[in-house]
């Protein structure tokens, strides 16, 4: 298999971190592959650290015809013959790129969002584009999502999220949030990863650290991440008298260090696709409370690996979060459940495999 992965986005999240994940055990394992992506991204960066084979370009609104020359440049010198898309601006790009020069290579693009596609004639014949030969899907509600919008349901299938788990050797707490922040040791803390983005849902973990702090006083809330919303819901936490115990840390390049020091992980997102952050925290040994909706039932199962609340429900959240902190053996089976469930369900060696087999279904 000679491969084509592409992206055009330019942030750096779950998915950017999953097209590391492929790269790295695809390589030893296929014949070649070629990434290309977006200039001054994390994912470039790392493309060249890695010394990946690997092509980036500005993107904007005048860069499409750069970047569509570009693929048909390295279909051709590489001999591309399956295509892996990342996000929506590359879709239309390989789509254009296939139009333009006639070309029949087989695309499968990985769709990791809860959007609808059929509210426009064009989108919904982009996806159902007969070189477009797989939709692989990061959860059954992404799936379920797409479905009225695709002619051959044959076409969807579904390939989770992935960790590794060997970039989060800490599972116990250290103190270190803590010392940083001057709290006492008895403190308690419950964490939050993610941006700070409508759905995320950042006034339900708010309104819910509002019942938790009434009930126990020595509870403090660390918020990790940025994003458009931040300066919205410190005014919210001020609003709700908050602002002594809410943690803005901002966002972290030491996530494997601080996930640990949370005593319990409090996700809050209302539209979630799966929750990778759910896997790390699996990971790094620390309880899960978290919506039942989206994707995140597939990942954390209810009572078993985690606490599952009704979305935008703080109360529910709050009484979760109270009976992991005051049960500890109940946190105790929930994280041993969860790291169970993790290596046997969600390791990038698992996940990359299962990618693989659906590209190598494609090319056959």
């Amino acid at each position: 298999m000679r491969l084509l992965q592409i992206t055009a986005s330019n942030v750096w999240r779950g998915h950017e971190q999953q097209i590391v994940y492929y790269f790295d055990e695809f390589n030893p394992k296929i014949e070649h592959q070629v990434l290309l992506c977006p200039t001054n991204t994390r994912l470039a960066d790392i493309a060249e650290e890695k010394k990946y084979t690997y092509y980036s370009l500005p993107y904007n609104s005048k860069s499409k015809k750069l970047w569509i020359s570009t693929i048909n440049k390295i279909v051709k010198e590489h001999k591309i013959d399956v295509i892996l898309i990342h996000n929506s601006k590359a879709h239309t790009l390989c789509i254009m790129h296939s139009l333009l020069y006639r070309s029949k290579i087989p695309m499968v693009f990985f769709r990791t969002l809860i959007k609808k596609v059929d509210t426009n004639p064009l989108r919904k014949w982009k996806y159902n584009y007969k070189h477009l030969k797989k939709l692989v899907c990061v959860s059954q509600a992404v799936v379920d999502v797409l479905k009225p919008a695709i002619k051959d349901h044959s076409r969807l299938s579904i390939v989770g999220s992935a960790t590794n788990i060997n970039e989060f050797p800490k599972k116990k707490a250290t103190g270190l949030l803590l010392r940083e922040f001057n709290l006492p040791e008895d403190t308690i803390l419950i964490g939050n990863i993610s941006a700070f983005v409508p759905f995320k849902d950042h006034y339900t973990f708010l309104n819910a650290a509002k019942i938790i702090k009434a009930k126990k006083p020595n509870v403090k809330f660390v918020l990790v991440g940025k994003g458009e919303m931040e300066d919205e819901i410190k005014g919210y936490a001020k609003q709700l008298g908050l602002e002594n115990d809410i943690i803005f840390t901002g966002f972290r390049k030491d996530i494997p260090e601080i996930f640990p020091e949370f005593d319990v992980f409090m996700f809050t997102s209302k539209l979630e696709p799966t929750g990778g952050v759910l896997l790390e925290a699996y990971n790094c040994h620390v309880p899960i409370v978290a919506t039942n909706y989206g994707g995140i039932p597939e990942v954390v199962i209810h009572n078993e690996t985690g606490i599952l609340c009704e979305k935008e429900n703080a109360q529910a959240f709050a009484e979760a979060a109270l009976k992991i902190i005051e049960d500890k053996a109940l946190g105790e089976q929930l994280v041993a459940n969860g790291e169970k469930h993790l290596l046997a369900n969600f390791t990038k060696e698992i996940i990359a495999e299962k990618m693989l087999k659906e590209l190598q279904e494609v090319l056959n």
